[in-house]
């Protein structure tokens, strides 16, 4: 996934957001609401020197960036 450039933040930045037509959260929302992870497992996976040396290089968070890119994998094949 990738971020907004900074030069597209600063090129909304002075955009209002019109929130008019989003209806305010209440108590009743917050008692009915349900908070849903997803259920993580952990999984010995062999994957090449090369790649995991990849994702390692890009910072905290590899084994998070791997999952979403098989999700996002997963949802394209399911497309299909």
């Amino acid at each position: 996934m990738s971020k907004p450039s900074k030069s597209s933040d600063e090129q909304f930045a002075h955009v209002p957001v019109d929130t008019s037509d989003i209806p305010e959260l209440d108590d009743a929302f917050f008692r009915q609401a349900e908070l849903r992870l997803p259920t993580k497992q952990t999984v010995t996976i062999r994957l090449d020197a090369d790649v995991l040396a990849w994702f390692k290089d890009q910072g905290s968070g590899y084994q998070t960036r791997i999952n979403h890119l098989l999700r996002q994998y997963m949802l394209a094949q399911q497309r299909r």
